[in-house]
Parts: structure tokens; sequence; C-alpha cells
């Protein structure tokens, strides 16, 4: 493969000062760029009031990455990637899909995005897909993210937006229950918003791993439960009863703001914390502790306040909508939505994770959050677009489900990729390759030849954070802007740009608008109306006013101009009758549980250096050095047990393949549970052990638990490379198709 190295050029060389912000995770912090090398300097904001973390302070890195990508690449006949002319690669792109079109119809043709896409892109890339295919299947690795908190929020409390309130009214709460996310590591800015809460012994972590942000309860600060892995629900469940049986609950918010309390009530009966103890293994005794914490917060109880928060390690699971629900179920009774320093939200963690499932990436969504198989909200988009409603597609298949039927005789036979790394971040990631492979085409844009562009027929050169203009939407719901700095280097392209010419190439009879200014006005008026309504917005009201939150209408009360709504839930809920919606929920354990052969839980996630798969901080030199390689935490006893000493390779076996990695000894874990991060490839990739059962109701796949055997590594096997592997490499298969013509080589 050759890729053309390139420092990005500057339009004004005196290097004007751009604030922008962080390209990572959801908490979008603030920060300006200046010169020719876009230097980081913090920028006060109400979510990071300046700080970074060590991916934020080193974010411009990437942008000179020695292998960034710069021209189009094409599989040559030798099985390599090859340079290619922009209009060779697109005639390529809309020739193989026009005739996948023809042979099998246009849901043979799957479009993958990407939570760090702007909202500008992620809206372009729905209605790209919509339109200019026809194709009903497009899905985004959100899927993987935010997909059981979003379910279990819509059909709780009417509306999913992260965080109901900002996030600095965190700093107000008594009390904090926080359901398996660990911020400090994360969202390392974040945690000054915990100060408060854990001046006054509030500060409730839940996560199997004593964490960094676990050990934030330290020193009376807080309570750290260590629940068994997939326990969650059990927990919640426990803390429900507690609050009924011990008649903590705030009946009068019940009786006018709920319903379905009753069926709640009689659901959690059964779950007394000393039967939970025996599932759980938390002390029956700690749970009503907490519990008992909560309601005193609580402002029916004469508290300042209690928050619950729940991340990816209590959703990501067969039955994270459900836990989810237990969580708002939890809220409710205690009558914290809608109240000052209380509530329910969720942790976002990809940086436009909220907006990127907002405006049209997902299957089964239009822009404002509109459901696409509703007849008005399919009726108002297509008016937008100058279509007919009955032109678009339905509902298509969620992301793991597409992922199994890629290359099958029923599935897509062409996949476009954008902003997703699918070899290192979806589950199962064996089968992933070999679905991959199967494909007739796999079309990747990427900036750096990721490992899963590195699979690809078709590479497309793309703009990176400080090389465009656009919106994202934090995790609380705030919408703000994404400013150019520097000029991308020759030859690459803006995805807005390729969609548009892709479109003009398959004779599409709808325009894409490329200015992403003129995007956005076009997303304003399609979320018009619906539960994320951007129609008050614009880039030039952003640029004005950085501190809107959406809903925002285009107008206000009496026709003023609508001041964004920055808390949910003060008065009613967006349901049909305005009332909180409580769901019964059970337990019924992970879909992959400890076993004989298998009698280990694995757990995974994310360390304070690395972010998503790796494809960007494993560039950054001193990112790379402070965590170069995939590691397995383990409790020192069960090392003992199993003859393992530090820093010697292990081998992790599950069901679906084995992963290599060297042993990190601890005490702050369960001495039935390992730890891996997940932001390598090769033979230390997680998702190779990883299962894709998926919760029946988001579709979100069980990342957060599987079973597992462990055992030193025998001698003939070698240790991960965290280096980005070539295609060729046995672990990463070439596939058997050969796209490029003798004439083009």
């Amino acid at each position: 493969m050759t890729t053309t190295a390139a420092t990005p050029a500057v339009a004004d060389p005196t290097g004007p000062t751009i604030a922008t912000h962080c390209p990572y995770c959801a908490l979008q912090c603030a920060m300006t760029l200046a010169g020719p090398q876009a230097e980081v300097s913090g920028r006060d904001f109400p979510t990071n009031k300046g700080g970074l973390c060590q991916k934020g302070w080193t974010s411009a890195t990437v942008l000179r990455a020695p292998d960034r990508l710069t021209t189009p690449l094409i599989r040559g006949r030798d099985h390599e990637l090859h340079p290619a002319s922009w209009d060779r690669a697109l005639a390529l792109i809309a020739e193989r899909i026009t005739a996948t079109k023809a042979t099998y119809g246009p849901d043979a043709v799957a479009v993958f995005g990407g939570g760090g896409l702007t909202n500008e892109k992620a809206y372009t890339l729905g209605k790209f897909a919509r339109t200019a295919i026809g194709t009903a299947n497009i899905d985004y690795n959100g899927r993987f993210c935010m997909a059981s908190a979003a379910a279990a929020a819509n059909r709780a409390l009417g509306v999913d937006r992260g965080l109901p309130f900002p996030l600095a009214d965190l700093a107000g709460a008594q009390a904090i229950l926080l359901l398996g996310s660990n911020l400090a590591e994360t969202m390392p800015p974040a945690v000054q918003h915990l100060a408060g809460v854990r001046g006054q012994g509030g500060l409730i972590v839940v996560d199997p791993r004593r964490s960094a942000t676990a050990r934030l309860t330290a020193d009376g600060a807080g309570i750290h439960l260590q629940p068994a892995p997939g326990t969650d629900l059990v927990v919640l469940q426990a803390l429900l009863h507690v609050v009924f049986a011990e008649r903590l609950a705030d009946e009068s918010y019940l009786a006018q703001r709920t319903s379905g309390v009753e069926q709640v009530r009689r659901s959690v009966s059964t779950w007394w914390p000393e039967r939970a103890e025996q599932v759980c293994g938390i002390n029956a005794e700690t749970l009503r502790t907490v519990a008992r914490r909560l309601a005193a917060a609580s402002p029916a109880h004469g508290g300042r306040g209690a928050m619950i928060l729940s991340g990816r390690g209590v959703e990501q699971s067969t039955q994270g909508t459900d836990t989810v629900t237990a969580a708002i179920n939890l809220a409710l009774a205690l009558g914290l939505p809608g109240r000052a320093a209380s509530g329910y939200g969720a942790i976002t963690g990809q940086g436009n994770g909220q907006g990127g499932r907002e405006h049209g990436q997902k299957a089964d969504q239009l822009p404002g959050y509109r459901r696409i198989d509703d007849p008005a909200a399919r009726a108002q988009v297509a008016g937008v677009w100058g279509v007919d409603p009955e032109t678009l597609p339905g509902v298509g298949l969620p992301a793991v489900e597409l992922l199994r039927r890629l290359g099958t005789p029923e599935g897509p036979k062409v996949l476009l990729v954008h902003g997703s790394n699918l070899l290192v971040s979806a589950p199962n990631a064996g089968r992933l390759r070999d679905r991959l492979a199967a494909l007739d085409l796999l079309v990747v844009s990427d900036f750096v030849p990721s490992e899963t562009a590195l699979l690809a027929d078709v590479v497309l050169p793309v703009t990176q954070w400080a090389e465009e203009e656009g919106t994202m939407t934090s995790l609380e719901g705030r919408v703000i802007r994404r400013r150019r700095a520097i000029d991308p280097p020759p030859g690459v392209r803006s995805e807005l740009d390729i969609l548009a010419e892709l479109a003009r190439r398959l004779e599409s009879e709808v325009d894409l608008e490329t200015g992403p200014a003129a995007v956005f006005d076009e997303l304003a008026r399609a979320s018009a109306g619906g539960p994320a309504d951007y129609s008050g917005l614009s880039h030039a009201r952003l640029d004005l006013e950085p501190d809107l939150f959406w809903p925002c209408p285009a107008t206000g009360p009496a026709g003023s101009q609508h001041p964004g709504t920055a808390r949910l839930f003060t008065d009613t809920f967006p349901t049909a009758d305005g009332r909180a919606r409580m769901i019964a929920v059970d337990h019924r354990g992970p879909s992959d549980d400890v076993r004989p052969d298998a009698p280990i839980y694995l757990v995974t996630g994310r360390v304070l250096q690395h972010y998503q798969s790796g494809a960007q901080t494993r560039r950054v030199p001193e990112l790379a050095k402070a965590c170069p390689g995939p590691y397995v935490e383990m409790h020192q006893a069960l090392a003992d047990r199993i003859g393992v000493v530090e820093g010697e390779l292990v081998v992790l076996t599950s069901s679906r393949g084995e992963v290599t990695a060297a042993a990190r000894l601890t005490s702050n874990i369960r001495t039935d549970t390992v730890f891996m991060p997940f932001h390598w490839s090769g033979a230390g990739s997680a998702n190779l052990v990883t299962t894709d059962a998926t919760d029946p109701i988001s579709g979100m796949p069980e990342f957060k638990v599987c079973a597992v055997s462990i055992c030193a590594s025998r001698p003939s096997q070698q240790a991960a490379d965290p280096a980005p592997r070539r295609s060729g490499d046995s672990l990463s298969p070439v596939p058997v198709r050969v796209l490029m013509d003798e004439e083009n080589r």
C-alpha cells in the first residue's frame, strides 16, 4: 500500500487563533488552535472549565500523522492498495453500486457511519443512503455506544438526550449514583463536577473494578459497589425494593407525573436485598445504605438533589435497555427528573454520539430524531428533500445484524464505511473479518490507514476535525461549533463533497449541499417539529450564542427567538399523556455466562491514553509510549491460582476465539473477573473474544461481559503488536476481490 505524507497548509501564515472543540469524546472540551502546527490550548467552557485530558492536549498530532492518507487508493491485481485519481475511484464506486442495485436491489448496498461525524455529515450520509442509493441499510457505530440508553429513555421519558440537564448541574447534587462509567479515565475534565458530591460523601460508583473513578469514593467520599459482571440490574431492583419497602418514594410525584408504578412496585417486591446479595454479591445492608442515601438527597426528603447516571458498563448488555429502564424507575420513584440538581442521565461516549443518532444515521430514524416508519415524519422530511414519501425506504437492519449479513446471499454485497474502524470496534471480530472479505466491494473513507481501511477495495482520504466546519452535539444536548483552523493536505476531500459527487454519478434527482452552513440550514428545516428540533439554530447563531441546547424550535413564546432548552422535564414529559412511563423489568443474566470450561468473566473498556479503536491515539507517540499495548488486568489471587506473574503473556479463550496479551496484576478487580482495554488490533484485540449477542430492544451488543478461560501463553505464541497491520497479514486476510483495471495500476 502506498500513502502520501503531507503537512497541512495554513490559509493564514500568521496563524490566527481559532476557537473550536476537542475531536474525541462527547464532553467536547473547548480548546483553541493557533499557528501552522495548530498548537492546542484549553479554553474556558462549562463542561471542561479550561481543562483537557492527555488526548485533548495531543490531539493536533494526528493532523500530522506520517501515514496520513492524501490520495484515493484502489486494490490492484497484486492485492495491494495503489494510488488512483479521484475520478477513477469515484467512477469505480458508482459503477459497482449501480450494477449491484440493478442485480440485487438497493438494499444490497449498505452504509455504515460513525459517532464522530459532524451533524452535517451524519445528516448528509442518511440523505445520500435513502435518496441516491435508496437503501434501508444504514446504521452506525453509535449502535455500539448509546442504543440501550436511547431505547430506555425514549420509552420511559419520551425523548433521548444523554443528559437532560447541563453537566454543571452535577456540582449541586448531594448524591450521585454512577453506574458503569469510568469518568476519571474516559472524560477526566468531567471529574471536577463531582467535587461537591464527594465532599458530602455522596458519590456511589458501581463497577466490578476498583477503577480510577471508583477510587474517588475513598476516604469517606462515597461508596464503591463491586457487583458480579452482568448483575447491575439486580442492584437497581434491590435499591428500588428498599425505596418502596421503607416508604422512601416520592408518592406525590409518582401520582402526578408517572404511570405504571404499581406494576413496577410488584416487580421489585421479589428483589429484597438478601436475595439480591446472592446474585450480585453486594452485601444486603450496603444496598439498604445506598438506597437510603439516595432518598435522603432527593428533594422529597429535603435533600439538595440526587442524580442517577449510566454508562457503557451497564448498557452494553443483552439486558442493557432493561437495566437503564430500572435506573429510570429508581429516579422516578425518588421524584428526581425535572427537579434541581436531580434526575437520570446517560454519559454519551463518542464525540457526536448524540447528534449522530438524531439526524439520520440510525436504521430506524430520520432527521430530528423522527421514526422512519412514522408517515408524518416521512412526509415532513420528504418535503424538505423534494421526494415522494413513498420512495423513502423503511426500517433497515441494526448494526450487528447488518454486519452479520454482509456478503451472504440475502445480505448486502457493497458496504460504504464512514468514520468507523469496524475491524477493531465491532464484537466477534473474527467473524466480522470473514464477512468483510465476502463483500463484492468495501469502500472506506478515512484520514489514516485504519485496520478496516487496509481491508478495503477503495479508500478515500477525507478531512479531519481541524480542517472542516460543522457542528457537534455534546453529551448534554448542547449544539457546538467545530471550526476550520488549517487547510487539509492537497488531494483530501470532505465527505460532503464526496457524497454529493457520488450522488451525481449515480444520477440521483436529489441534490446534496456541500457547504456545511447550508447543510445545517437544511438539517434544521428537516428537524422542525421533531423531538430533536434544531430549526431555531444556524451556524451564524451558534457563533454568537455558544450555549444553546436542543430542542430549539424556530420561534419561542410570543414569536420570540427560542432560547433553547437546557433542562428537560421541568413541567411535563414529551409523552402522549405528559407522564413518564414506569416499566416493569427483570434480570435474565448475561448471554454468555461463566461455566466450567469458561469460568472467568471478561469485561472490556477504555484507558486514559486511548480512544475507541485507537486508530488516532495509537499514532500519537506520547500516548503510545504511556500505554503501548493491550493487557489483561487480573487479581493477584487469580494469577496465583493459574501460575501467572506480572508481565507474562496470557491467553483468553471464548467460544468465538482467543486473544493474547500481557498480564497486569492488581487487587482492584474481582477475583472472578479480568479486564481488557479494546483499543488494539491483531492478536491483542479484545473483540476477538467478545460476543455479538444483542439486546432484543436496542440491538446493542453485549461487549461488557462474556465468559472466558485463561492460561499462560504457549511458548510459540507472540505478544500482540499494537501497530496497524497490513492487509496481507495472517490476522487480516486479503479479500479475494480485485478491482483495479490494468491501465490504472
